[in-house]
């Protein structure tokens, strides 16, 4: 008779459909995705980790077509709650604790414009910072984060001008050296 343990192990593979593979290949971007939404890279790993889980606990049931929407959706929601259950926690707290500064490796000015950002963000509301976000960095359209958020153009569009007029009015922003200077369109007009 087969050990228990075997017979759950080899049904185990067979039974993810691919999870495994999605996951392996989606952790690094889900991870730089997560970090810009929440600041800090471990928190960043955790809030990946805790997304996959759930998708895990669902993945049979999620139509392949719609895995990334998918993923990005419980990944922005998911970053929703623990920000909720940290304001509460927060307010229950006596004392708010000190912010936490990593240091990156690599160029002084690149981690001071990351930094930079990752203040500029932190400013955001949620929502705000999860469509610019998803909008800069995923390069959604504005339809596909839409979606993801669960609500209307309307509002995306809102939340992208609002963002931006945020960011581009941040004191840490303005005081940040532009990296480049993006090229004008080929036959654009001066």
């Amino acid at each position: 008779m087969p050990h228990p343990e075997s017979a759950a192990e080899g049904n185990g593979a067979a039974e993810d459909d691919g999870f495994a593979e999605f996951a392996v290949a989606a952790w690094p971007r889900l991870v730089r995705t997560a970090q810009l939404l929440t600041g800090d890279f471990h928190e960043a790993e955790d809030l990946v980790q805790t997304t996959l889980a759930k998708v895990y606990g669902r993945w049979r049931r999620v139509p392949r077509n719609e895995i990334d929407l998918y993923v990005r959706r419980a990944l922005v929601n998911n970053n929703l709650s623990r920000i909720r259950r940290k304001r509460v926690a927060l307010l229950l707290t006596p004392v708010l604790p000190e912010s936490l500064r990593h240091t990156y490796a690599g160029h002084a000015e690149a981690v001071e414009q990351r930094t930079a950002l990752q203040e500029a963000l932190a400013d955001l509301t949620a929502r705000q910072r999860a469509v610019m976000v998803l909008r800069y960095w995923e390069d959604l359209t504005e339809l596909e984060i839409a979606s993801v958020l669960n609500c209307s153009i309307g509002t995306v569009k809102t939340h992208a001008r609002r963002g931006l007029a945020a960011l581009r009015t941040h004191p840490r922003l303005a005081a940040a050296p532009v990296p480049y200077a993006p090229a004008a369109p080929s036959g654009a007009r001066r």
